[in-house]
């Protein structure tokens, strides 16, 4: 099932944007194996105190438990390298080759393997050593201080822009073009993904406005920061909000024909000084209706327009049920693989694991024989959640 069948990773196991990416490929079809930390198994909760069921990142794998500071463990685990199409980490610089799992090693061994490093710096420079967060390395790309109100701060834009948008999902990207070069020349290499980059490069629109002088670098003063009236969130009476993108002239036409603005002397759509007048003048309009009246009115016409749910509330509109875009595996609600496939669909191939929950299977499946599965549980180097 899915385009990427026949694919085989490992996952080094870590936080945020490296399971993501794994969970992305899993989506696809491919076989992930999480090698996770044999001190883990066992344990009921997660690092924040939750059930590990609902780790969704986690989706999709089976979980191998090892100790990698046991000689027999890095060697296990490089025996899978050696059988792998790619390797996700996403450790600081220098610690997979303090553990002998570096590229070199595993090039040397697997010529073909397509070996990719999520960091949030990449793997050289002046601060690439350092701890970090998505909040820091958007804040170096540039990403963090375009977003947020006018004469507000910049506003965290969850942790989508970094580990995700500008990490995983570009990770991701880079791991299947590697793959797609191994399989045309025979050679592997390594993916350097590092999230400021990942981001810098989702502004590619603001950076190119930013050279042309037509970017304001000052938060809420340009056309999709919510600066423009025309592509803005307003508040409803009942206190919701609805999404405004009416950029194109004709469907900013549409915005005032059904906001009762049409035909009344207006500045021109692209007059700047206006915008904050113009803002002031919807937000009342927006005011007098509720959320539902506002879909009753705009929802089927090409304003472009969109009620704000909550998420819970995404879960249940009636397009993303249509679509199937949400799905439950083992009782969750999330969300589902994406993009679609029409020839070969994709699905969610297990709920997120116990760690350790598959190593003697994983193991198996992977070439190693009883007897040396039995004599990698005496020496420690892996452990399984049914022990």
């Amino acid at each position: 099932m899915g385009p990427l069948a026949g694919i085989r990773v490992v996952e080094l196991a870590g936080i945020g944007p490296g399971p993501f990416c794994a969970m992305l490929l899993s989506d696809m079809g491919a076989e992930v194996v999480r090698v996770d930390r044999a001190a883990s198994v066992g344990l009921d909760t997660d690092r924040d105190g939750n059930d590990p069921r609902f780790n969704l990142l986690a989706r999709g794998r089976r979980n191998l438990a090892v100790d990698l500071k046991n000689p027999q463990a890095v060697a296990a685990v490089l025996r899978m390298i050696d059988r792998a199409d790619a390797l996700i980490e996403g450790f600081r610089p220098g610690v997979m080759e303090r553990l002998g799992l570096g590229p070199d090693v595993c090039l040397a061994r697997n010529p073909r393997l397509v070996y990719g490093r999520m960091t949030g710096w990449g793997q050289d420079g002046p601060i690439a050593h350092v701890a970090g967060h998505d909040i820091n390395y958007i804040a170096l790309s540039g990403a963090l201080a375009a977003i947020g109100p006018a004469g507000g701060p910049p506003v965290p834009p969850l942790n989508l822009v970094g580990d995700f948008g500008g990490g995983a999902l570009y990770l991701a990207m880079g791991v299947l073009a590697g793959i797609i070069s191994a399989r045309t020349t025979g050679q592997g290499q390594v993916v350097d993904c590092s999230m400021v980059e990942g981001s810098a490069s989702l502004m590619m629109m603001m950076y190119g406005a930013l050279a042309s002088g037509a970017w304001i670098e000052e938060r809420g003063h340009n056309r999709t920061d919510g600066g423009a009236p025309y592509y803005h969130v307003y508040e409803t009476k009942d206190g919701e909000y609805v999404a405004i993108g009416s950029i194109e002239p004709q469907f900013y036409a549409l915005l005032l024909q059904h906001t009762g603005l049409a035909g009344e002397p207006l500045p021109e759509q692209t007059d700047r000084t206006a915008w904050p007048d113009m803002r002031e003048r919807f937000a009342r309009i927006f005011r007098e209706k509720t959320r539902a009246e506002w879909v009753a009115i705009m929802e089927q016409t090409d304003v472009c327009f969109a009620p704000v749910l909550r998420m819970s509330e995404a879960l249940e509109h009636k397009h993303n049920v249509a679509r199937g875009s949400f799905v439950e595996v083992a009782g969750i609600k999330q969300p589902g693989p994406a993009p679609k496939f029409l020839g070969t669909p994709t699905r969610v191939q297990m709920p997120p694991a116990r760690v350790g929950e598959h190593t003697d299977a994983v193991l198996r499946d992977w070439g190693f024989s009883a007897a040396e599965i039995a004599a990698l549980h005496a020496s420690g180097a892996v452990r399984s959640a049914s022990v």
